[in-house]
């Protein structure tokens, strides 16, 4: 299976390069290179991975702005036709978009459309990832999802609006966002990064305020794949962080090449060896 093909793709991969000239490296090169190496069942995983790529995209759309993260597997008019007839989306999403294009029709009656599109997209979302075969995307999708519920509970809470109107799906974490009005919510026995969340949350220069967040993000991504050396899990960690760095060639070159060094330190064959004994 993939496994003893894993170190040979990374290898590859490690042939790109943030250079000072270049905004940053070719990700669409990344995932077809990712692509050829996984079977067409793994490789699903990765494609659900990228649709949270595709729902941002979607909302933004709907919403009436034509800002478009090309990290989804969707372009800007296939969004546009997805929104007016959800053709290629996984059935949980096209049920979504259907209900809110028609709130009178059949779709609707199994979605809450009293909620914004936002958060019934993304809820219907983390439900597919909470029943994918990887356990890394079942668990990300969940940390991912805790974050961004915190996150936005945290902007709520200073805006003077009501956390459980800004918050994605149910759970602990979440029911704890809703009851607490404790500074952390009473999440730091849940949570170990809640601290390193609200400090990156006050600061105050946007960019850095990004950058510490999105570093959580890495961490997360690390912590969760441990002792994935050479598998499907392996790869989508490397993935998550692959987006981070992507992103961070657009908004910051300097912190972009650090990220992307960071990465192929974390992934040096030789090391993941010796981890594997």
């Amino acid at each position: 299976m993939f496994g003893s093909n894993y170190y040979t793709l990374v290898a590859g991969l490690r042939e790109y390069a943030l250079d000072a000239d270049t905004k940053g490296f070719d990700i669409a090169e990344i995932l077809a290179e990712v692509e050829e190496a996984l079977s067409a069942k793994d490789f699903k995983s990765v494609a659900l991975l990228y649709t949270y790529y595709d729902c941002e995209n979607l909302v933004a759309r709907h919403n009436g702005s034509a800002a478009h993260n090309t990290l989804g597997r969707l372009s800007a008019e296939q969004i546009v036709s997805e929104l007016e007839n959800p053709t290629l989306l996984p059935a949980a999403l096209a049920k979504v978009v259907r209900a809110y294009a028609d709130t009178e029709g059949e779709d609707a009656e199994g979605v809450d459309t009293s909620l914004s599109f936002a958060t019934s997209l993304f809820t219907a979302y983390y439900e597919l990832c909470s029943h994918s075969g990887s356990a890394f995307l079942r668990n990300w999708s969940e940390s991912d999802r805790a974050l961004r519920n915190v996150i936005s509970a945290l902007v709520a809470r200073e805006r003077g609006v009501a956390v459980d109107s800004v918050t994605v799906g149910g759970g602990e974490v979440v029911e704890q966002l809703h009851r607490s009005s404790a500074a952390d919510f009473g999440l730091r026995g849940e949570l170990s990064y809640i601290d390193a969340l609200i400090s990156a949350m006050d600061e105050q220069n946007m960019v850095e305020k990004e950058r510490k967040i999105d570093l959580i993000r890495w961490s997360v991504a690390s912590e969760l794949s441990t002792f994935d050396y050479f598998s499907l899990d392996a790869v989508l960690a490397y993935l998550v962080r692959v987006n981070l760095v992507a992103r961070w060639t657009v908004l910051d070159v300097k912190t972009g090449r650090e990220m992307f060094n960071k990465l192929m330190a974390e992934l040096d064959g030789e090391h993941h060896i010796e981890k594997a004994k």
